[in-house]
Parts: structure tokens; C-alpha cells; sequence
């Protein structure tokens, strides 16, 4: 059994987190982010969320069992989640979605797949996907990332064909078409031309710069210890693997317990198919969920992360042609809007990961060791105003930073959609297509992603990503 939070129940025809996919956006698009967590930014977030139900309600299918009406997320709790479903999803977020909603484009019986989405909260207030930064891009240094990201944008571009409502005006993604811009010291040039010649090979429209170039196009950017730059321009499968080596012993998972709100109770629901979408949370889930030990073995290797993301005010910072810039030390920044407003932040050093018990924000980090970094590399940062921070959670995938897809190899009726790393929000729609097909088709047939599956933390052998961030 597998235990989560409150079931989300759906209601017209397949959909998605309304401001996600806010997936939305396109390849090196950053999206628009929500502020600074304070009362006005709830205020703000609240239509918003209004806005998300409303879509959820609209794409949504009416399923036979007694499921009932919508209830938006954040009212009061409705009637019980059902005792059965074909599919339970765990973990409402952009991925977890986007897995429903493909189940429901690829059934082959129109209200034929009775899909439960089950979320622990249902606000967002604390989802990764409404506290991210929002970079959308195609700078990877895996086909398998580039080409989810390809996929991604294709949606996000005609996402009105996908979860357009009739007789309703035209979904809004609010997306900023900027690029991303990735600096490299001397040491790693090598490494990021060959990356770029992969990119190109993959389709993705990127450019090398040199410092001269680079200066030339960004005025505002000191080029010391710069040795070359990638720019993203904006621009307008098979069967699954065969099981190899000895026979496992391998089991199903009969039900999904259900944890009721404001209760101690849990409500089982008998299911046929479970897939873990549950983010920063998908190893935490796998180990609580009372399964034989050598059923989890290697175990799955994504723990939260805790982020922070820092909001400054300069009004002679970079203007609207502004990039996602990544500094060779690993901080970065956006043009938030077009009020001389930023956002931007850094992963911490390993040895210093700061505790994910709460989301409280280290201010003195910004002031210590982001602020200098920024204002190095653009000078106009070091008269900067800060306005805010949050934090967020991120999917940590400890073994490679990749994201983790397809079968769990001994419970032969799980499936994964986690341990993205920072990549969820970009390559959801991909992602869930992909698990889609497993269900529905038993292979992959839009993208071959083979390799991110299982198979790899077995065999020890990891993916490497160069393009984390």
C-alpha cells in the first residue's frame, strides 16, 4: 500500500495545474514566477489558484463511481475519494497533471479510465511548481533532456489545441521570451563547446560567444575570467526494455490508503495502476509505504532539497533583452517583469545544505554569497535593493540529478515521474506523455527514454547532466 495526502477529484475532461503547465512557456522562455511569499503575493496567487480550479473543472471527465463536482483547491473538504480507480497519481503538481491528462488523451474509450489524482496540498502554497523560478530551455547535455524539452515547447506553443476550453477566452501562459545564457571559465570551455555541437545536432538552436561577442551583445556584462558563453535563442518511440539476468521476485499494489483531511483516518483505494509523482517526496513515499524490503531495493534516490529565491529591485539593472544568466559560480538571475525587478539564486555546497524541515529563507546567504557574485558579473547589481525571498522544494536526484521514469522493476504495477532536479516544470508535458504511453501502450512512442529508467540505479551507472542548475 502506498500512503499520500487528499485526493484531488476531477470533474470534465483531462487537464492539468491551471498555472501549470504554466508548464508554459518555450525553449529557454523563462515563466513568470509569483514574488516574494508575503500576504500580498497570496492575494495575488488566490485569482490565480480560481483560475486553476476553473480549468481543472472545464478539462476534466465526469467519472462513473459517484466521484461528485469539483471542488477547487483550498475549500473546504467534499465527499470521500472512491473506493476504486484504474489509475491513482501521486503528487498534484505540473508532472503529476500531466500524467493525468495524457492518461485521458491516449484511453481508447472516451471516460473509459478512471483517473485519481491525489495531492497533499491542495492550495499549492508549498508546491514546487508555484515556487520555482520557472526557466524554460534546451540546453542539456542529454539527448534524452533535449528532447523533452523539445516536446515540451511544441506543447506550450499550441497549448490552446491541448487544454484550450471552448467558447472561453484563450489560455494565458505569461511567459517572458529572454534565451538562456550560460558563462564558462577557461576550464570548462571544452566541455561546454561539446556540448553546444550536441545540442545543435539535436535541433536546438544555440550560439557560442566569444567575451568580445558576448560583450558586444550584453553591454552590461563584465566578461573577466569568461572564456566562452552559450546562448538559447527563442525560437517561434519504442518498446519498453526487456528485463535481463535472473528472474526477481516481484509483487502488485492492491490499494493506495488515503490520508482523509483533518482526520487520523486513511481511505484505501483498490487501484490498478500507481504512478509516484510525488517530487521531493517520491523516496520518502516508497519507504513509508510498508512493502517487503527487498521490494525497494536499490532504493529510490530523491530526497527534498530546500532553495532559495531572492527578488531585488534595480532600475539600472538589465533591460527587457535580458536572459536567464548562469555565472560561472553557479549563480543566476531573471529579469522579473519590466520594472528593473529580479529574481535569482544559487544551489548551496553540498556540505551546506540547509535543513528542509521548514521553508524558512537564510537572508544572510543572498547578502553573502550571492549579492558579490552578481555584482561582479553585472556591476549595476551592486547598487541593487533587495525585496524578497522564499523557498521551495526541490525533487533531488542524489544519484544523478536526473529525472527517474518508466517501471518500478519488482512492483509491477508502479511507475515513476520524479527526481527531475529542477527539470520538472520544464519537461512535464514530455514526462507525462512518456509514463502515459507505458500505461496505456506499453512502450514509449513519442520519446524513447529508456535510459533514464530503473535499470541505471541497479547497474550503478549514472546518467551525468551537465546543464543542472
Amino acid at each position: 500500500m502506498l500512503r499520500w495526502g487528499r485526493a484531488l477529484r476531477p470533474s470534465k475532461r483531462g487537464g492539468t495545474p491551471g498555472g501549470s503547465p504554466a508548464p508554459g512557456g518555450s525553449p529557454d522562455r523563462p515563466l513568470r514566477t509569483v514574488g516574494p511569499l508575503s500576504s500580498d503575493v497570496f492575494r495575488e496567487l488566490r485569482p490565480g489558484l480560481g483560475r486553476l480550479g476553473q480549468i481543472l473543472k472545464d478539462q476534466l471527465p465526469v467519472l462513473r463511481g459517484g466521484w461528485g463536482g469539483w471542488t477547487p483547491p483550498g475549500t473546504p473538504p467534499g465527499p470521500r475519494p472512491p473506493e476504486e480507480a484504474d489509475v491513482v497519481v501521486v503528487g498534484g503538481g505540473v508532472v503529476g497533471w500531466s500524467v493525468a491528462y495524457w492518461l485521458k488523451v491516449l484511453e481508447g474509450q472516451r471516460h473509459g479510465m478512471r483517473v485519481l489524482v491525489v495531492e497533499r496540498d491542495p492550495t499549492y502554497s508549498q508546491a514546487s511548481t508555484v515556487l520555482s523560478v520557472g526557466g524554460i530551455r534546451q540546453q542539456f547535455s542529454l539527448p534524452e533532456n533535449i528532447r523533452m524539452s523539445r516536446f515540451s515547447a511544441s506543447f506550450l506553443r499550441n497549448i490552446n489545441e491541448h487544454l484550450g476550453v471552448p467558447n472561453e477566452p484563450p489560455i494565458d501562459i505569461q511567459f517572458q521570451p529572454s534565451g538562456y545564457l550560460f558563462l564558462a571559465p577557461p576550464q570548462s570551455a571544452a566541455r561546454l563547446e561539446a556540448t553546444v555541437q550536441l545540442q545543435r545536432e539535436e535541433g536546438v538552436q544555440v550560439a557560442l560567444l566569444s567575451p568580445t561577442q558576448l560583450k558586444a551583445k550584453f553591454p552590461w556584462i563584465d566578461t573577466e575570467d569568461v572564456a566562452v558563453a552559450s546562448y538559447g535563442f527563442v525560437t517561434s518511440a519504442e518498446d519498453t526494455m526487456p528485463p535481463q539476468g535472473p528472474a526477481l521476485a516481484t509483487a502488485r499494489i492492491k490499494y493506495v490508503h488515503i490520508h482523509m483531511p483533518d482526520s487520523l483516518e486513511y481511505q484505501p483505494v483498490a487501484c490498478a495502476i500507481v504512478v509516484n509523482a510525488a517530487g521531493a517526496w517520491a523516496g520518502e513515499l516508497l519507504e513509508a509505504a510498508g512493502l517487503p524490503g527487498g521490494l525497494v531495493q536499490p532504493p529510490l534516490p530523491i530526497q527534498p532539497r530546500k532553495r532559495y529565491v531572492y527578488s531585488w529591485h534595480c532600475p539600472d539593472g538589465p533591460g527587457f533583452s535580458c536572459p536567464l544568466l548562469v555565472d560561472t559560480t553557479g549563480a543566476y538571475f531573471r529579469r522579473d517583469g519590466i520594472a528593473g525587478n529580479y529574481l535569482g539564486g544559487m544551489s548551496p555546497p553540498e556540505e551546506e545544505e540547509p535543513d528542509p524541515g521548514d521553508l524558512s529563507v537564510d537572508h544572510d546567504f543572498f547578502q553573502e554569497r550571492i549579492w558579490p557574485r552578481l555584482a561582479h558579473r553585472v556591476p549595476a547589481f551592486a547598487s541593487l535593493r533587495p525585496r524578497g525571498a522564499w523557498a521551495g522544494y526541490y525533487d533531488y536526484n542524489a544519484f544523478d540529478r536526473n529525472g527517474v521514469l518508466g517501471p518500478h522493476p519488482k512492483l509491477e504495477n508502479l511507475f515513476f515521474a520524479a527526481g527531475f532536479s529542477g527539470h520538472g516544470l520544464q519537461h512535464a508535458p514530455a514526462a507525462g506523455r512518456a509514463v502515459a504511453e507505458l500505461v496505456v501502450k506499453g512502450r514509449y512512442e513519442s520519446l524513447d527514454l529508456r535510459r533514464l529508467g530503473w535499470r541505471r540505479l541497479v547497474e550503478g551507472e549514472p546518467l551525468e547532466e551537465d546543464g543542472v542548475v
